[in-house]
């Protein structure tokens, strides 16, 4: 068993509710990741559709928070309309979406490329630099990918790269229920 010293209680009982409540959540990330891996289209259009839900609530807060801060604020307002109109458009036509999503996670797989060779050069002569360089190479390439298929391949990028995260998040949780399950008080 699985033991933490010094460990109090109130403590365990939080441990034991996240062990309970992250078998179920992680469950249903599994499920959603294999939909997303199955359906790769239809997890990049509800993704586009979930980014556009955020726009929306955002430009509805930051509308909210100009109103009760400083209503001259035209700037304020002017990122108020922004978020919802895009948020708006994305929710009633989420193609756009799905192809700025591919985009960004071109930008990101880029810049972590690019972080990881800088990482690699330097720590040259360590042990383990290579899974560095591995890591570097293969963000590489998916950028690269996102941004030679631009904009149709984030059609299926896009939803297959979700699923897959939400698979995997799905199995951590599982492995850390099971982890908490297993402690000692």
């Amino acid at each position: 068993m699985f033991q933490i010293p010094n460990f109090d209680s109130t403590q365990y009982d939080f441990l034991q509710k996240f062990a309970k409540n992250s078998k179920i959540l992680g469950i249903i990330f599994i499920i959603l990741g294999l939909v997303g891996i199955i359906f790769p289209t239809f997890m990049s259009i509800t993704s586009a559709i979930f980014f556009g839900w955020i726009l929306l609530f955002s430009g509805f807060m930051a509308g909210y928070f100009t109103y009760n801060t400083t209503r001259s604020d035209w700037l304020g307002w002017l990122k108020a309309f922004v978020l919802v109109f895009f948020g708006a458009l994305i929710i009633v036509n989420p193609m756009p979406g799905v192809a700025a999503l591919g985009i960004l996670f071109a930008i990101y797989f880029a810049m972590d490329a690019f972080a990881s060779f800088a990482l690699a050069g330097s720590m040259k002569g360590q042990s383990g630099v290579w899974v560095i360089i591995l890591n570097g190479i293969i963000s590489a390439v998916l950028s690269f990918l996102f941004i030679l298929d631009w904009p149709f391949g984030s059609l299926l990028y896009v939803g297959l790269f979700v699923g897959i995260s939400l698979f995997f998040d799905g199995v951590m949780l599982l492995t850390m229920s099971n982890v908490f399950k297993k402690m000692d008080r």
